[in-house]
């Protein structure tokens, strides 16, 4: 399975730049080109997230799943 990743980093952006407050899933990949509504994707840990947010996605890595719980939030697998 080919991922499409979507690192921690750019989830901050998304909430700096107030697209999101506090549920990241599919639809919003999706509207903000970071994945085709095809793909499948895998949330990595480069970069600092310090939003309370909620991730849905198809996998994630060890850090980043870490990082989203150490932040409060809650890592969804689809």
């Amino acid at each position: 399975v080919e991922y499409q990743g979507v690192n921690l980093d750019t989830l901050q952006a998304l909430v700096d730049n107030g697209i999101v407050t506090d549920t990241v899933d599919m639809t919003v990949f999706v509207t903000n080109r970071l994945a085709t509504k095809n793909e499948v994707v895998k949330v990595l840990g480069r970069g600092e997230l310090k939003a309370k947010l909620k991730v849905s996605a198809h996998k994630f890595t060890a850090t980043a799943k870490a990082a989203i719980e150490a932040a409060g939030g809650e890592a969804v697998t689809l």
